[in-house]
């Protein structure tokens, strides 16, 4: 029966096969943002030795770099007053060799409509801190799922991070429909639902009404605890590695709760 079979998401060929680099947006450079470009160096350099073109990096963040950001984001004193961004960027490009870009500015509506789809890409990893801003990117993504792109800017996937001080999430989305082949063996899922939709009110509940910025790595760590961010990342980023060395998932996602050690995956379908 088909109701027996694993369901799964077959990547679209595009990463697996591509003519060009894969475009990936990165918006937040901090504790989660911070790791995750590491790992991407990581995942290009591992792509190019396969005869892959790799990735096409652009790191959102208007922020610079304070003492509370040390210890629990990579950043060294001798960063401390430069763009988060910037820093990020430049210290990966010399590590790997690549030429990804640092964009010193918040990733918004108003940005990417002066910009003219400068900033169009095909996969988009937000590492951010609040519903409104997750919010406003899945608008932005589904405004630009409607527009007819060139493959290699064409937004198809969206990967979220988020977290409290114990506890986070990663959340693998289509940005639309991706077309899925016929298969015996799997029940094939063309849509992964945006967190923004299925999570909503989660969401919501949850989101740590005090922004205020840290003056200090000690108040830093009383609202996210030191390897919270490091752990998501590395685990989102394994997913995201399977994309391309396996070309479909099975998982789409997980919650971490790092206080117990428990993780949670999020079965496609």
């Amino acid at each position: 029966m088909t109701s027996n079979l694993t369901a799964v998401h077959i990547i679209d060929n595009y990463f697996i096969n591509p003519t060009n680099p894969i475009t990936v947006n990165v918006i937040g450079a901090g504790g989660t943002g911070s790791n995750v470009i590491t790992a991407l160096a990581n995942i290009h350099q591992s792509l190019l030795a396969l005869d892959h073109p790799g990735l096409s990096v652009n790191l959102f963040d208007n922020d610079t770099v304070s003492t509370a950001n040390l210890g629990r984001q990579q950043f060294t004193t001798a960063e401390i007053g430069l763009p988060k961004a910037v820093a990020l960027i430049n210290k990966e490009n010399r590590r790997i060799g690549s030429n990804w870009k640092a964009i010193n500015k918040r990733y918004d509506r108003e940005l990417i409509e002066t910009t003219e789809g400068r900033y169009d890409a095909n996969l988009t990893i937000t590492c951010v801190d609040t519903v409104s801003a997750r919010m406003e990117i899945a608008d932005i993504l589904k405004k630009q799922s409607a527009k007819q792109k060139a493959t290699y800017v064409k937004p198809m996937y969206w990967m979220d991070f988020g977290n409290s001080q114990f506890t986070g999430q990663v959340i693998l989305s289509t940005v639309g429909n991706i077309k899925q082949p016929n298969s015996k063996k799997f029940r094939t899922v063309e849509s992964l639902p945006f967190i923004t939709d299925e999570f909503r009110d989660l969401l919501i509940r949850s989101e740590n009404e005090d922004d205020t910025p840290s003056c200090s790595l000690a108040e830093a760590l009383e609202k996210q605890d030191l390897f919270i961010n490091a752990s998501l990342a590395k685990m989102g980023s394994s997913l995201l590695w399977s994309m391309f060395r396996n070309g479909m998932v099975e998982v789409r996602g997980f919650f971490l709760n790092l206080k117990d050690f428990r993780m949670q995956p999020l079965k496609v379908g």
